[in-house]
């Protein structure tokens, strides 16, 4: 009996590098592909991002540095 072949999983998180302006880095924080706008890509997601931080300082106390830039993961 054969085997049957395994579907694709569809990537539903992009992955991204983020710099801060005090020099930290952040590598592969992850996106939700579906909250990102195809129009206002770049906008989407930093607004994203930067609510993920916002909750992490929450919690934890220690708050992070404005974004200077944001590339995708390689």
């Amino acid at each position: 009996m054969a085997r049957q072949k395994k579907q694709p999983v569809e990537n539903a998180f992009a992955l991204f590098d983020v710099i801060y302006q005090d020099g930290a880095r952040t590598s592969n924080r992850k996106v939700p592909t579906a909250d990102i706008d195809q129009f206002d890509r770049e906008n989407s997601i930093r607004t994203f991002i930067e609510t993920q931080d916002r909750k992490i300082a929450e919690m934890s106390g220690n708050p992070r540095g404005p974004i200077k830039s944001i590339t995708p993961s390689a």
